[in-house]
C-alpha cells in the first residue's frame, strides 16, 4: 500500500474537503447564463424597437404628444410580447426536459444495471479508468439516481434548467428599463431636434448595454458594444427612412 493511500485509509478526507471547498469558492460565469441572456435581450430589444418606433413616428412629422403616445404603447405591448414570448419559449424546454426525467425515472425503475453501465460509459469516455468509473457511478446513484443521470447523460442541472416564469418577468422588466430611456429623450428633447437626441442617446445606451452586458458574462467588450451598436443603428435608419417616405407622401 502506498504512503498516499495508507494516508487516506487513516485520515477522514471528508472534512478537510469541505473546509477546502469553502475556503476556495468560485463564482462561474455559466451561472449567470439564464438571467443575464434574458435581461441582454429584453434591455436590446426595449432600447431598438422603442427608439426605432419613436424615430420612425418623428420623422413622419407627427406631434410630439403623438410620438410619446406611440413610444409608450410601444413599450407596453413589447413587454408584454416579450414576458408571452419568453414564456411560451421556456416552457417547451421544461416540457422537453421533464418529458426526458420522466423517461430517465422509468428506466432506471425498470433496468437499473442497464443505467448504472450507461452512466459509468459516460465517465469512461471522458478518461476515467473502467473500475473507478463504475465506482463512481455506484455511488452517485446511490446518493441519487436521477440527478446523476440527469447532470451527465441529459445535461440538465439547477444552473441550466428551464424556469419560465423567472424568464417571463425577466424578460418583460429588462424590457421596459430599456423603452424607458428613449422615451425619457422625447420629454427632453426640443421637437425640432426630437430625431437627432433619441437616435444619438438610444445608441450611446446600447453601447452601455453591450459593455455592461459583455462585462457581467465575461465576454470581449469592444466586440460585443460594436455588435450592439451596428444593429440598433442599422434598425433606427430604416425606421427613419420609412417614417420620412410616408410623413412626405401624406
Amino acid at each position: 500500500m502506498s504512503v498516499r493511500a495508507a494516508f487516506l485509509k487513516l485520515v477522514d478526507v471528508e472534512p478537510i474537503i469541505r473546509i477546502m471547498s469553502r475556503l476556495h469558492a468560485e463564482n462561474h460565469l455559466v451561472s449567470r447564463i439564464g438571467w443575464l441572456r434574458a435581461a441582454v435581450l429584453g434591455a436590446n430589444d426595449g432600447i431598438v424597437s422603442t427608439a426605432s418606433l419613436i424615430i420612425g413616428v418623428a420623422a413622419a412629422n407627427a406631434t410630439s404628444a403623438d410620438v410619446l403616445l406611440a413610444g409608450i404603447a410601444g413599450l407596453v405591448a413589447g413587454a408584454m410580447s416579450m414576458a408571452a414570448g419568453e414564456y411560451v419559449s421556456v416552457s417547451s424546454q421544461a416540457d422537453t426536459e421533464q418529458a426526458d426525467l420522466s423517461r430517465e425515472r422509468k428506466e432506471l425503475a425498470s433496468q437499473p444495471e442497464f443505467e448504472r453501465r450507461e452512466l459509468a460509459q459516460i465517465y469512461i469516455d471522458r478518461g476515467v479508468e473502467p473500475r473507478l468509473a463504475l465506482q463512481v457511478a455506484d455511488q452517485l446513484m446511490a446518493k441519487d439516481a436521477l440527478g446523476a443521470h440527469a447532470r451527465d447523460e441529459l445535461g440538465i442541472s439547477e444552473t441550466t434548467a428551464a424556469r419560465p416564469i423567472l424568464a417571463a418577468l425577466a424578460s418583460a422588466a429588462a424590457f421596459s428599463v430599456g423603452a424607458i430611456m428613449p422615451l425619457s429623450m422625447v420629454l427632453l428633447s426640443p421637437p425640432s431636434g426630437l430625431v437627432a437626441v433619441v437616435s444619438i442617446a438610444s445608441l450611446l445606451f446600447l453601447a452601455l448595454l453591450g459593455a455592461i452586458g459583455a462585462r457581467t458574462g465575461g465576454a470581449n467588450v469592444l466586440k460585443a458594444t460594436a455588435r450592439v451598436t451596428f444593429w440598433g443603428a442599422l434598425a433606427m435608419a430604416l425606421t427613419a427612412g420609412i417614417g420620412a417616405i410616408f410623413g412626405t407622401a401624406v
